[in-house]
């Protein structure tokens, strides 16, 4: 490994005098705040790139133009002529004073993965997440090929995500750059999120920048929530009705109360409660939810200064289990019920010390409770999770090409549990109970090389203290080297580390007869994630197919493995004694074949295997491969907009089965799901016609003994495919723009 990267870089650095000179800039408003999302092409050429989030860009010179073009919705457009001396230019785009009607002449990539960021990012719009349903974050990633959202159980409804072939634990979950969603909220936090409250998610692969934390082990995934800006729409609405029974209203509405202060409502209703059983096992195929989720974010901006906070509240029911309608004794039938409130506060300052340096200091502090009530059959679980995270920031340029950031941060989790690992009579409700608390503080120190944006280095190093697990640090590395203007290499190397709560992360095998042994003493998890990529910008026909190849490899150093295998009647919890690693290699291209028509096709091949008590296996339920292909077309004037995506997913292994008795197969197969989505687009608003799983794919039998839910076969979390056949769907949204 170590030979390798050594091997690259000499390569990298042979080449460097062959790279060439990039126009850069960063493009804002009249006051001086970043625009991101900004189209930036030459005049009278496909040669266009977009604005990152603090605005900067970079393109490369075009032999057909010397005229940049700035284009952004809201803003009047900008032109500048580009000498051969210049390199970097500061833009600012005015906003419109009115808004007369506007003719759309090209189409602005969803998806745009980052040519300035020094690790692997792509980011994912609000305009790409509308290609599908997006109910929530959990079908946000449809037409992404480097994400999975897969069911954990076949009663409770929760999910989560697979990325670089492992689990969505060992993926850092942000929230505008703070961590949330971490302990008991991981299980069901895909459906906490709105889809029509996104403006962006951006995935980061392998380990990441050390601001964040150390928790980062397999990627980040940062959402980003719409805010009051100045540009927003005065109300928006999403109404989603589902032939499922699924309907939803979701809502954000903004106002401009002076020229400093702003504010915006975000609200969410959903309910699900129409029963199917198209299995006629006797069970919900999806449990009945209702969810409540209402948000209330400020901004204050004045000069130098920027503040922003709000509160969320979530209130969510869940019932699951043997229908109602059972020729059985009320309290005999196997019921299934959770339900969760929520509370978030939050609280994010910056203040910029010297525009000149970009130096700026910034302190974030967030606040969640999190109360879980359930029950399992006779198997109650309660839980109550508080939060409390801060982090302060300092950041600034030394000079040209190094800039320095360093901060400290704190975190502290409280889970107050009661539960019953065994099968209780109801007068024996519960029979443990556990308090634990964790406090972590920690500080930073991140250094930036940055060659004229040719040759980047990220180095970092966190230094925390855990109340349980004592003192360990976190190095990161990263590198990024523009071989050419058409071709960009990245690497990184990094360590992660996250705490392991058993039940607060996995309390859907309670789902199931399966007893659960949980080893006292488990590490605190440990692993370093190795990555390379590279990307071309290859210029075809006026236009550049984008080509990405990817390779990443975590390596557990320490893990708490859950074994599924020893005894197909339990799940066990304990410390790795041996390897445990994943490995992803990924190749994706991405092309526009004519004006308004793009596609994307991606393959991946995942292994995952650790060390067992019983051997080194397999991780089950890790799909071998995954091919995706999504394409989208819209017409002139953006009047209508056809997507398609098709999902081809490999097999994979099953938990060992009693081979006296196997209830289940030892492997499943590879299937395939299709989405496709029609769109009618009008002035101030749209319709939108759609149908998921259109093949009408469904995995038999989910439920392993349903016939006897109390006996020791029973088993729910037996899950690797879709759960429900084929939906289909229809939306309309509507916007009140700001004058």
């Amino acid at each position: 490994m170590r030979h390798l990267f050594i091997l690259i870089f000499l390569i990298c650095s042979c080449s460097m005098l062959l790279a060439q000179d990039l126009v850069k800039g960063r493009v804002m408003n009249e006051q001086k705040h970043p625009l991101t999302g900004v189209n930036i092409y030459w005049n009278n050429t496909t040669e266009a790139v977009h604005s990152e989030e603090d605005g900067s860009f970079a393109i490369a010179p075009s032999k057909k133009s010397k005229q940049l073009i700035f284009s952004y919705i809201g803003h009047t457009s900008d032109t500048i002529y580009i000498d051969k001396d210049l390199v970097f230019k500061e833009i600012y785009l005015k906003e419109f004073l009115e808004l007369g009607e506007v003719t759309i002449t090209s189409r602005v990539a969803t998806t745009l993965s980052s040519r300035l960021t020094t690790n692997q990012t792509q980011r994912i719009s609000y305009e790409e997440l509308c290609r599908a349903a997006c109910c929530s974050l959990a079908e946000s990633f449809e037409t992404n090929p480097s994400v999975d959202v897969a069911y954990t159980d076949a009663a409770t409804g929760a999910r989560q995500i697979r990325l670089l072939g492992l689990s969505g634990k060992y993926v850092q979950m942000l929230t505008e750059n703070f961590p949330n969603f971490r302990g008991v909220a991981a299980q069901y936090g895909l459906d906490y999120v709105p889809g029509p409250w996104l403006e962006s998610i951006l995935v980061s692969k392998g380990t990441s920048s050390v601001k964040n934390g150390y928790e980062a082990i397999a990627g980040q995934i940062n959402v980003e929530f719409k805010k009051p800006k100045s540009e927003a729409d005065i109300l928006a609405t999403n109404l989603f009705l589902g032939d499922n029974g699924r309907y939803e209203v979701n809502l954000d509405a903004t106002a401009l109360l002076t020229p400093h202060l702003s504010t915006t409502i975000l609200a969410h209703y959903s309910s699900e409660e129409k029963v199917f059983d198209m299995n006629h096992d006797g069970f919900f195929d999806t449990p009945l939810k209702r969810q409540v989720n209402l948000m209330n974010r400020w901004e204050y901006k004045k000069g130098p200064y920027i503040a922003q906070f709000g509160l969320r509240f979530l209130n969510e029911d869940r019932k699951g289990g043997q229908l109602r309608d059972l020729d059985l004794p009320y309290d005999s039938i196997y019921r299934i019920e959770l339900k969760t409130n929520r509370i978030e506060v939050f609280s994010k300052n910056g203040y910029i010390l010297n525009s000149q340096r970009n130096e700026s200091v910034a302190l974030i502090v967030s606040a969640s409770y999190h109360d879980q009530q359930s029950q399992y059959g006779l198997r109650p679980y309660e839980v109550r999770q508080s939060n409390i995270y801060a982090s302060q920031m300092y950041e600034r340029d030394i000079n040209k090409e190094n800039r320095l950031s360093t901060g400290l941060s704190i975190n502290y989790d409280r889970f107050d549990e009661k539960f019953s690992l065994d099968l209780p009579t109801a007068s024996e409700a519960f029979q443990n109970s556990q308090l634990s608390e964790e406090t972590v503080a920690g500080a930073y120190a991140e250094y930036t090389l940055n060659k004229n944006d040719k040759f980047i280095i990220l180095a970092g190093l966190r230094a925390d203290y855990s109340s349980v697990y004592d003192l360990f640090f976190t190095p990161r590395l990263h590198i990024k080297y523009n071989m050419f203007d058409w071709m960009h290499l990245r690497m990184s190397a990094g360590k992660g580390y996250r705490t392991t709560r058993v039940l607060p992360e996995n309390n859907f095998y309670l789902a199931s007869s399966r007893k659960m042994l949980i080893d006292n003493n488990l590490d605190q998890e440990d692993a370093w994630n190795y990555g390379a990529n590279i990307s071309f910008y290859i210029p075809i026909a006026g236009k550049d197919l984008v080509l990405n190849t990817e390779w990443y490899y975590t390596d557990f150093k320490k893990q708490v493995v859950i074994d599924l295998d020893a005894d197909p009647h339990a799940v066990s919890f304990y410390n790795l004694n041996g390897k445990s690693f994943a490995s992803n290699f990924q190749v994706e291209a991405t092309y526009p074949f004519f004006e308004g028509f793009s596609a994307t096709a991606a393959y991946r091949v995942s292994k995952a295997k650790t060390d067992y008590k019983h051997g080194f296996k397999e991780q089950a339920f890790n799909n071998k491969y995954k091919a995706l292909i999504t394409a989208s077309y819209q017409t002139a004037l953006r009047k209508w907009q056809f997507d398609a995506t098709a999902q081809f997913n490999g097999g994979g292994r099953l938990p060992f089965a009693d081979i006296e008795q196997p209830l289940w197969q030892s492997n499943y197969k590879g299937f395939t799901v299709i989405n496709a989505q029609i769109s009618k687009f009008y002035r101030t608003w749209s319709v939108y016609l759609g149908a998921e799983n259109l093949l009408d794919f469904v995995q038999k039998d989910p439920i392993v003994s349903p016939n006897n839910p109390w006996g020791k076969n029973f088993d729910a979390t037996m899950v690797w495919g879709p759960l429900h056949g084929r939906k289909i769907y229809l939306g309309m949204r509507y916007n009140i723009p700001r004058l």
